[in-house]
């Protein structure tokens, strides 16, 4: 099953994560790390579109830089927003992403609910805070708001790629132009930022985020091109899985009863999702 892929995408995302924390520790900006990442995935996919001899013109450019800016722009809040709130709290408001992305369906493509999904949808959200477990402070309202604008900004990008993917897009392709207009608004980023020395585990550190970055949007816009959308949606909760059992094996952190619980939630939502799709045609 094409959705499928999403968990692909899931492993991917959860380790250009841990190249992002790598790096931010090795003392490179925020304006860096985004520059490099989408400069690394560009140099990768202007390779791979040669090589598998993918054609880049397309009559869908507009949608296609819509979708590009929309990415970017939800990928820089959503780091403004972990340097405003506890990384926990950042990361569970960033994943209400797939419940506004159902809004978006309803709105647009007049999705009538599916109660069975939306449990699903639901039953992962509940996985995803017992595993990070967030706190809510006095005076981080301004934070937490900034969080939901990139939900809402990550559930714009879910929705373009299933567009795009309906239309006929090959990923190849959707994902080149999304890494060519990142790294021209990085680029005009960067020049107004102080730039770091590159050391040789930055490069690596670095490499790691644009390489990982790049598996995990192939992996993503072939989940929502070809696979069930709200299906699709409810897998990348699985990230959180991952991202967890990262930090167990590189940094020694420690899981309790509440952590495990809420990774059993992931899985059986991501269960659950297949199951409730499978019972009538997915959107």
């Amino acid at each position: 099953m094409q959705s499928l892929w999403m968990i692909v995408a899931s492993f991917f995302f959860a380790g250009m994560g841990v190249c992002v924390k790598l790096s931010a520790s090795a003392g490179y900006s925020l304006a860096e790390i985004v520059f490099y990442r989408s400069a690394i995935m560009f140099f990768i996919m202007l390779a791979f579109v040669r090589w598998r001899n993918v054609q880049l013109a397309t009559p869908h450019w507009h949608r296609h830089v819509k979708r590009s800016v929309t990415g970017f722009c939800s990928l820089s809040v959503y780091f403004y927003a972990i340097s405003l709130l506890p990384l926990a709290t950042a990361v569970t408001l960033n994943y209400t992403s797939p419940v506004f992305l159902m809004l978006l369906l309803m709105f647009f493509r007049g999705l009538r609910l599916n109660l069975g999904i939306l449990f699903a949808l639901g039953l992962g959200f509940v996985g995803v805070v017992c595993l990070l477990r967030p706190s809510f402070d006095e005076g981080i309202l301004f934070g937490a708001a900034v969080a939901l604008g990139s939900a809402v900004l990550t559930a714009m990008v879910y929705f373009d790629v299933s567009d795009l993917g309906r239309r006929g897009e090959p990923a190849a392709r959707t994902v080149f132009y999304f890494s060519l207009i990142s790294t021209l608004l990085g680029l005009a980023w960067v020049a107004f930022s102080q730039m770091s020395q590159i050391t040789f585990r930055g490069a690596l550190m670095l490499a790691g985020t644009g390489g990982f970055a790049t598996l995990g949007q192939l992996a993503m816009t072939r989940a929502y091109s070809s696979g069930k959308v709200l299906l699709s949606a409810s897998l990348t909760y699985t990230a959180v899985v991952f991202a967890t059992l990262f930090g167990v094996l590189l940094w020694g952190e420690r899981l309790g009863w509440m952590e495990y619980a809420g990774m059993a939630l992931v899985m059986v939502s991501g269960v659950s999702a297949n199951y409730f799709s499978s019972m009538k045609k997915g959107t």
